[in-house]
């Protein structure tokens, strides 16, 4: 993963239209990024960015349940592969893809890129991978793929400020949490499972080894039923017995969806999460809210 550095980005709307096609360039780096609506791919399509040799990302609503599907590729060049995908997939709304200046990517770089990005989409989870191979690493010499790497950090480190999220590994530290002064780790705990979390800015973090009721009760909304079949059919849930255990980390968009998954009925986050103390997320939220002092 990418290095906790500050950086800044320069994002260049090119039609005025902040939902549009978009162009972003982050300090002291040779990569670009390219960022535009499906519906405006025949538009913008003729752009020098797309003749050039790149990594792409391809976004949009999964046809079933909650959240979004991705499709990872790469060309050289990128447009002939996108016309393909606007002509035959029909689930993205949304690309992004990477270029860099004349002759500093080629095949071989940008699959390696690809790779990479398939390999770290598998192992976060977060959404469900429309890519039905997963591709091999090329060769690369040494020096080339040291380059690669830097260039790969930097995508990584730029996708969640653009919105996506797909490639985040949820790092689950006690000791990181209270050096940053943020949540303490929280317990939700019912129905015979135990279950330990962590409330951090990319959504709630349920951590690997926690368990989950196997039966659901009728308050259950059929949103969370469908995401805890999600999770198993995923690998995410594993069954143990008579409960689930979660096979790694998991972020929720909410606590209130991880403690309702966790307990297989409705549920409050903010209230079934606890500190060791016994102190709610609630009152733990409002005792920060309330909090003056200096940081």
């Amino acid at each position: 993963m990418p290095n906790e550095r500050p950086f800044s980005l320069r994002i260049f709307v090119a039609d005025g239209d902040p939902d549009g096609l978009r162009f972003v360039e982050r300090s002291n780096w040779i990569g670009r990024a390219v960022i535009f609506p499906r519906a405006l791919f025949t538009q913008v399509r003729g752009r020098a960015e797309f003749q050039q040799t790149g990594v792409y990302l391809l976004l949009g609503p999964r046809a079933e349940g909650d959240g979004e599907m991705l499709y990872i590729g790469e060309g050289d060049p990128v447009r002939p592969r996108l016309e393909d995908h606007y002509a035959k997939k029909d689930f993205w709304t949304r690309a992004v893809f990477f270029v860099a200046g004349a002759g500093q990517l080629n095949k071989a770089h940008v699959q390696y890129l690809e790779a990479q990005l398939v390999s770290y989409a598998d192992r976060a989870k977060r959404v469900l991978l429309d890519n039905g191979n997963r591709p091999a690493e090329p060769t690369l010499s040494e020096a080339d793929r040291a380059d690669m790497e830097v260039f790969l950090a930097n995508i990584l480190g730029m996708l969640p400020v653009l919105g996506i999220h797909a490639f985040e590994l949820s790092l689950f530290s006690t000791a990181a949490t209270a050096t940053a002064g943020q949540m303490p780790v929280l317990t939700c705990q019912g129905r015979g499972v135990v279950a330990h979390g962590e409330d951090t800015p990319q959504g709630f973090v349920v951590q690997s080894g926690s368990l989950a009721a196997k039966d659901e009760t009728p308050s259950l909304s059929a949103n969370i039923s469908k995401l805890r079949s999600d999770l198993l059919t995923r690998g995410i849930f594993a069954l143990e017995g008579a409960v689930f255990i979660f096979t790694q980390d998991y972020t929720f968009n909410s606590p209130s969806s991880a403690s309702a998954v966790v307990l297989g009925r409705s549920s409050n986050g903010r209230t079934d999460w606890r500190d060791a103390g016994g102190k709610t997320l609630k009152e733990l939220q409002e005792a920060q809210s309330t909090d003056n002092s200096d940081p």
